[in-house]
């Protein structure tokens, strides 16, 4: 039996397209061309156990080897094979309408995954590394003859007989010169780790060395000896295809390790599983989140029917959720998916919205289960829930029952629970309640005790993300404004009808800041004379909220260019009420004068981290000599 014939394609133009369009993403050759394999191999159980298949199955391991010499790479399975007139109808006819068409649509593309998706070209995937593709294959039916398929990628094929003894299909690849780095161990190896880690049927590539038991020596110890064993490269049954009731922790963690192997422990994990109204199944871990933010894209792997499909989730998965880690499956999706099809999809919506609801339900069990526990776990997964609320409307509507706030005591409070703490002490003459807050403790240390010595709260608010935070807080929360702990002396911070009057009168007022302009000669802060509480430092230095906001946002990329080319300016708040000032003021020559309140000044700027390099040395020096 020998047959020529031209694959019926209209046009001789289709494999140069293949080849071009596909060159980018020429390593999924293999996962097309195993996924095949592992479909054939799948259908034949399918039969079996429908009893329309009554052989023996056998052993079902896909192989997949190479020959350097020959410049070849076979993919054999032990599926359901193909007859001649199956060759025909599934490999000479491909599965599209008009090539014209195919042509003309995508000779400007970019996505060779649309291509093949749309068209279902993924056994023409094999032309984009070898100029000649060989198809040997058995098939399952009673009374079949083998048969050979050859084509060397122009639209020419060659059916004759051939000489598979056994049920199955082998795909002989003959390697084209641009693509031998593809006949190498290690590259082929790489490849099949990424897709075929976790295909539902064993994958052999060659073999591996193990110690066996070789009876026992002289002194009645244990022999042992190399033996050589297939190298089955895949674990056919991830945890992601198990039910949970039959998993415990310690499987979690071991599936957690072999995804990701130099990981520290996650926090917790939720088990996906759906069928109605897509299906779905995987696991997504919390891992510890730094604060520093690393953004850990590509840590969530898609898979089809457990064929790795792509890390580039974020159209399947909310952004906020892209910090997770782990595996989604879902046979929805199809194998070869283009972007445009993730945007479009109304399925891949329906699984976004699905994964936003089973964390958040997640968190809020975690935290009504035990309080302590997730109290403990706050500072890891607290970036990650802030940032999902600022992010994502439905998450933000379920998150306000299990956001955390924690004060610099180290206490945590929930939105309405910090409400009801601060609003006696903490609401203005507005009646608007303020939250005070502070983004570095250490440096901020004085402000926080002048705000403690009045028995106000202070949040820390120190996160990457905590100024967008406080935002949504000032939206969501009625009556509700924050203030920077050191954005004003406290008593402007939360003002009260009732304040301190200034001491000092119109013309002393007037000397003082005069004293203070020159000693300072900077038009970067403003001096006001104020009537604060005699307690209270003589001279505080403070950026106003909003300008400080604005300038941090523009800092992020925010959309503030303006702020964020502004100079910094600050306030400079002198206690008229502070026994300091009156003593400035006191001073006969002028040169002490500016001398105080330079120091005075001086001490305002250390407070706050701001007195650096030279002027750091010459206040240490002033302080020598007033000493």
């Amino acid at each position: 039996m020998q047959e020529k014939g031209t694959i019926s394609i209209h046009t001789e133009n289709i494999f140069p397209i293949i080849k071009k369009f596909l060159y980018s993403d020429h390593e999924i050759f293999l996962r097309e061309l195993v996924s095949n394999a592992v479909d054939a191999t799948q259908k034949i159980k399918r039969l079996a156990q429908l009893g329309q298949y009554n052989g023996e199955l056998g052993d079902l391991t896909v192989e997949v080897s190479f020959d350097k010499e020959k410049k070849t790479i076979t993919i054999s399975d032990k599926g359901l094979g193909m007859t001649a007139d199956e060759i025909k109808k599934y490999i000479n006819q491909i599965a599209f309408s008009g090539a014209t068409e195919f042509v003309e649509k995508f000779k400007d593309a970019k996505d060779a995954n649309e291509i093949i998706g749309k068209f279902g070209l993924g056994f023409y995937s094999a032309f984009m590394v070898a100029k000649q593709v060989e198809i040997n294959t058995l098939s399952y039916q009673e009374g079949a003859a083998s048969a050979r398929w050859t084509c060397d990628g122009s639209t020419e094929f060659e059916i004759s007989a051939g000489d598979r003894k056994t049920r199955g299909t082998d795909v002989i690849l003959h390697i084209n010169e641009d693509s031998e780095e593809f006949l190498d161990k290690w590259k082929l190896q790489g490849i099949l780790d990424k897709y075929a880690k976790f295909l539902p049927v064993p994958i052999k590539f060659g073999t591996k060395t193990e110690s066996v038991e070789d009876g026992v020596d002289d002194k009645g110890e244990k022999k042992w000896k190399s033996v050589e064993v297939d190298n089955i490269i895949n674990n056919t049954s991830p945890i992601w295809t198990k039910s949970p009731n039959d998993l415990k922790d310690e499987d979690y963690l071991a599936f957690y390790k072999e995804l990701y192997p130099f990981s520290e422990d996650p926090l917790f994990w939720i088990h996906l599983n759906v069928d109605y109204p897509f299906n779905l199944t995987g696991v997504l871990y919390f891992p510890k989140v730094k604060n520093d933010f690393e953004f850990q894209k590509n840590k969530i792997k898609l898979f089809s029917r457990q064929v790795f499909i792509t890390d580039e989730v974020k159209d399947i998965v909310p952004e906020f959720l892209m910090l997770l880690h782990g595996v989604i499956d879902s046979p929805d999706i199809p194998l070869n998916v283009s972007r445009s099809f993730l945007q479009a999809d109304g399925n891949v919506k329906k699984i976004n919205n699905y994964i936003t609801k089973k964390v958040a339900d997640k968190l809020a069990e975690l935290y009504k289960k035990d309080r302590k526990v997730y109290e403990e776990k706050w500072n890891d997964i607290g970036l990650f829930v802030k940032y999902g609320m600022i992010s994502e409307e439905k998450f933000a509507e379920k998150g306000k029952d299990f956001v955390l706030l924690k004060n610099t005591k180290g206490e945590f409070y929930t939105l309405p629970e910090y409400k009801e703490k601060v609003k006696a002490f903490q609401t203005d003459k507005n009646e608007q309640v303020v939250y005070l807050y502070a983004t570095d403790v250490a440096k901020q240390d004085a402000f926080i005790q002048s705000a403690n010595k009045k028995d106000y709260d202070v949040l820390v608010m120190d996160s990457p993300i905590d100024n967008h935070f406080i935002q949504h807080l000032e939206m969501k929360e009625e009556k509700t404004s924050l203030k920077r702990v050191d954005a004003d002396v406290v008593d402007k911070l939360i003002q009260k009808e009732a304040g301190y009057a200034n001491l000092l009168n119109e013309e002393q007022s007037k000397k003082v800041k005069e004293i203070f302009e020159k000693a300072i000669d900077s038009k970067s802060y403003t001096v006001e004379v104020e009537g604060l509480s005699p307690e209270e430092m003589p001279v505080t230095v403070t950026m106003e909220e909003f300008m400080r906001r604005m300038k941090e946002m523009a800092q992020m990329g925010g959309g503030m260019g303006f702020y964020g080319a502004m100079p910094d300016n600050y306030k400079v708040a002198i206690n008229g009420n502070h026994p300091l000032i009156d003593k400035i003021l006191k001073a006969e020559a002028e040169e002490d004068q500016t001398k105080l309140a330079k120091q005075a000044f001086d001490l305002a700027l250390l407070a706050q981290g701001l007195l650096t390099g030279k002027d750091l040395t010459a206040f240490v020096k002033r302080s020598v000599e007033l000493i």
